[in-house]
């Protein structure tokens, strides 16, 4: 009887620790599958994560719907995805791809280090629907720049009655297109571009990251621009269910990007770089200060309706002023 409770025993430890171990299934969105930039990302993190107790099972998605709902329906234990989706998990970090919250890579490199800071884990974890979710990385994928197919729309009352691609589950680009006058024509991440490739929308906002991949250059033509200021960081986020991990593994996933972030923005500035100089327009500096008065506008109303947080915004600001302290917006309160 003794050696068979002792077996029963053993059993059970062995069961325990593979548990402990089992596979952790990450679902990965980029839009070029095993071959993109964020999917190479991802493998770097899956290899680190060994080192924290994790064995990290990476799948590609190619369309950023599928990878949120099959996160919803626990066919993924985590997922990578851009923040703007990502939102609805924790606005906190949702909200560092706040319209003008950082219009830098200098101001998101010091935003995001601080939100994923050991002293903000509390502010990683949220319990939605009696599910917990934990925020285990924010990666940047640089600031977003509006491309126009005609460079005659150089400035924002040229811009009334334009259709402008904004992704339909993004309510802040919605309203801010509308206070400008233009038309918003809901997208998709997977076919906004393509619809100004095509000529269906006459704008659309987007990074440098996605410049080549997904062939912006056909939709700019020989007489199309990019506004030269930056309006919103995008970025992405790996939400993960905690209790599928070790403990203490968010943290130190956190640590793992900030440490990288360097490595990032280093990509970013090439990606930017490589943007030919001739579609590059800069707006004068009076129109500089008219965007980011109604960028400011844009964030005040955002975080009244709830879309944005209004703790971010307070990071935002503090990281923007400690950069750029002449900045009209630095003496002004409300954010």
């Amino acid at each position: 009887m003794k050696k068979m409770a002792l077996a029963i025993a053993a059993t059970s430890i062995v069961g325990l620790s593979s548990t402990a171990q089992a596979a952790v299934n990450i679902c990965v969105f980029d839009l070029l599958g095993k071959s993109g930039e964020s999917f190479q990302m991802a493998q770097e993190w899956a290899l680190a994560s060994k080192g924290w107790g994790a064995d990290v099972n990476l799948l590609p998605k190619q369309d950023e719907s599928v990878a949120d709902n099959d996160f919803k329906a626990g066919k993924c234990d985590g997922v990578f995805m851009t923040a703007m989706r990502a939102r609805q998990y924790n606005k906190f970090v949702g909200s560092i791809d706040s319209l003008g919250g950082a219009p830098s890579n200098a101001i998101a490199q010091k935003a995001i280090t601080f939100a994923l800071d050991g002293r903000n884990a509390a502010k990683m974890t949220t319990n939605l629907g009696g599910k917990k979710y934990e925020v285990a990385g924010v990666a940047p994928l640089g600031s977003a720049f509006i491309f126009v197919r005609d460079k005659g729309i150089n400035s924002i009352e040229k811009a009334a009655g334009k259709k402008f691609a904004v992704l339909s589950y993004d309510d802040a680009q919605k309203i801010m297109v509308q206070r400008v006058g233009a038309q918003a024509v809901p997208s998709d991440v997977t076919n906004f571009v393509a619809k100004f490739n095509n000529g269906q929308v006459d704008m659309v906002g987007a990074p440098a990251y996605a410049y080549k991949p997904l062939e912006i250059y056909k939709g700019l033509g020989k007489n199309g621009a990019m506004f030269n200021f930056p309006v919103l960081q995008v970025t992405a986020d790996l939400v993960i269910r905690p209790e599928k991990f070790p403990a203490g593994f968010g943290q130190k996933s956190r640590d793992y990007f900030v440490k990288n972030l360097p490595k990032s923005f280093s990509m970013i500035n090439r990606l930017e770089a490589g943007i030919p100089a001739n579609y590059k327009m800069n707006l004068t500096a009076d129109d500089k200060l008219k965007y980011q008065k109604l960028m400011r506008d844009g964030r005040l109303e955002l975080t009244k309706m709830g879309i944005y947080d209004a703790s971010m915004m307070s990071v935002l600001k503090k990281a923007r002023c400690s950069v750029e302290k002449a900045n009209f917006e630095c003496s002004l309160g409300g954010e």
